[in-house]
């Protein structure tokens, strides 16, 4: 593990410890579905499969997939293995890849799904061999068992709130370009809901659009479109719904000469943070990954041991194909160049100098960044 990945993990192993603890205290009282001895169905030599959607977002790869697979090991005493997998944007690869898992048996999946319709019928394999299924930050369809991500309606209100805060008076002065993720995303669909509820009537959209894979490549040319459409001296700020593809409409900005206009993001990408400091990006919603990876790991650890997750999971969520599945929301943050210190370099995801590298200095000096 890195150096990054190991304050990370330091930084959260208070909140982490008191999630542990609990669910080894429910598992000795309770019994949690253990057998006539006193036993759970399974001990610490147990299998996850962890499948991830995408590698060009740089957070599964450098956040999520270290920290839950640190986080089994830490739970089972090094007994536990993770079997990974990433779907490269691709459903029809993930759906693969849950059947390489069942047939390589493994106790538990836990699952980021590229396409949360699509994965449904995977997921009812898996269930019917007998293998558990946690829906891991979106909400997959088919009869999964637990589900922890962040409060997506609240993210997309926390992006809409800090673009009318960014634009103040000149929300009425034009006209904003609203960049959502993708639709099979179902996550996206919230954030823009939460988006929507707090922007409407109090800015007019130009131009909106669902951009297909997230790929900042097509946001780019979606905000190319809309630039062409609406007129460089029309557009006063622009949602996005992540950082990735922040940078490829910021691009396009520049591209046409349009400078110093709000512009929103979302996962606390390094380059994004970057961007905040130099004034390019407004803001981003910092997710902290670490307590998401924790509370995945713990769930699927219980139910490949057979244990109950009442002392994890405190809320319940629906799926259009599910109801009151057990769940983890995890509280979200509006990052902008004022709380920088407050969160990403405090939590250990950052250092001031992985930020302030180079051209960045001039920048981070002025906010203090230091």
């Amino acid at each position: 593990m890195n150096t990054r990945m190991r304050r990370a993990a330091v930084a959260i192993a208070a909140g982490a410890m008191a999630v542990s603890l609990a669910a080894c205290g429910s598992a000795k009282e309770s019994g949690d579905n253990a057998d006539s001895t006193g036993s759970a169905k399974k001990g610490n030599d147990i299998k996850v499969g962890l499948l991830l959607p995408e590698n060009a977002t740089a957070r599964y790869e450098k956040f999520d997939r270290v920290l839950i697979e640190k986080k089994v090991k830490e739970l089972t005493n090094g007994k536990g293995e993770v079997v990974y997998a990433n779907a490269k944007q691709d459903a029809s690869t993930q759906n693969q890849q849950v059947d390489t898992m069942v047939t390589n048996k493994v106790d538990v999946l836990i699952v980021d799904a590229v396409d949360s319709k699509a994965i449904a019928g995977s997921v009812k394999k898996a269930k019917d061999a007998g293998i558990p299924v946690v829906a891991y930050d979106r909400l997959a369809e088919g009869p999964i068992d637990a589900y922890t991500s962040f409060d997506n309606v609240t993210v997309g209100k926390t992006q809409g709130e800090a673009l009318l805060k960014a634009l103040g008076d000149k929300a009425k002065d034009g006209q904003i370009v609203m960049m959502n993720g993708s639709s099979t995303d179902p996550n996206a669909a919230q954030f823009k809901q939460g988006a929507h509820d707090v922007l409407d009537g109090k800015v007019k959209v130009g131009r909106e659009y669902d951009t297909k894979e997230w790929k900042p490549e097509n946001a780019n040319s979606n905000m190319e479109g809309a630039i062409s459409a609406l007129g460089k001296d029309k557009i006063v700020g622009v949602y996005s719904a992540n950082d990735g593809m922040a940078g490829g409409i910021i691009t396009a900005l520049k591209a046409a000469g349009i400078a110093d206009i709000p512009v929103t993001g979302q996962d606390a990408e390094l380059a994004g943070v970057q961007r905040i400091v130099t004034g390019e990006q407004y803001m981003s919603v910092y997710k902290p990954y670490p307590q998401e990876a924790d509370v995945a790991a713990e769930m699927a650890v219980a139910l490949a041991q057979g244990k109950s997750l009442d002392s994890i999971a405190k809320d319940k969520v629906d799926s259009p194909t599910t109801k009151a599945i057990p769940s983890v929301l995890v509280p979200v943050v509006s990052l902008t160049k004022d709380n920088i210190n407050d969160t990403v370099i405090k939590d250990g995801i950052y250092t001031v100098n992985e930020i302030c590298t180079g051209k960045y200095k001039a920048a981070c000096d002025k906010i203090g960044l230091k």
